[in-house]
């Protein structure tokens, strides 16, 4: 099996974009995982490309049947929303694999899928990362400035210096410049790969 290379980060930090660009890169080569979501779809979404938007009496059905690796709870200002991903067969793959997600939900994939589970975290300067939400929460049809305000300060709590340590997490990119970070972030992967063909250990 390949690598699962996970990225996470803030709210805004860029992981969307950086994630998009590493996708769409045929020289790594590198497959996404689509997860699963109780929340409503928001415009230019695709279901199955973005997310696979499902409600909770699926959710709990394949939770019964065991095929849930990990699922996050949200208490936003429009009511409970849940992501989640399930084992299924998009992980029987021999390529690398691109997943997208939080500190939590590696942290689970880890445990389960251990050495094979590879973390790239994305970094922004706070305010930064605010004056993008911001800007980006204007382009919906129905802008929620509470819910930019509340992830913002999730992220505190799931992002602290101290999670961070506890899951050994030193692969660490900050997206000042776009481009200049996926191109560290490819390096990266590639680097890995080296590793791996060279038979040496990888080093989290």
């Amino acid at each position: 099996m390949g690598y699962i290379f996970y990225l996470m980060g803030k709210s805004s930090s860029g992981k969307d974009s950086i994630y998009n660009r590493l996708l769409e890169d045929k020289e790594i080569n590198l497959k996404p995982v689509v997860i699963y979501t109780t929340r409503p779809m928001r415009q230019q979404e695709i279901h199955g490309t973005t997310y696979h938007f499902t409600d909770e009496e699926s959710l709990n059905r394949m939770q019964k049947e065991g095929k849930v690796l990990e699922c996050r709870e949200y208490h936003t200002v429009h009511g409970v929303w849940y992501y989640f991903t399930v084992e299924d067969e998009q992980f029987d793959r021999l390529e690398n694999i691109l997943m997208i997600g939080t500190l939590e939900s590696y942290e689970k994939l880890r445990g389960h899928f251990k050495e094979r589970v590879v973390p790239i975290l994305i970094t922004v300067e706070d305010k930064e990362r605010l004056l993008r939400a911001i800007h980006r929460e204007e382009r919906q049809e129905n802008p929620s400035y509470a819910e930019v305000c509340r992830r913002f300060l999730a992220d505190e709590k799931d992002f602290s210096k101290e999670n961070i340590e506890r899951n050994h997490i030193t692969n660490i990119f900050e997206n000042q410049i776009l481009e200049e970070c996926v191109e560290d972030i490819k390096n990266f992967i590639k680097n890995v790969e080296k590793e791996r063909n060279g038979g040496s250990c990888l080093r989290q």
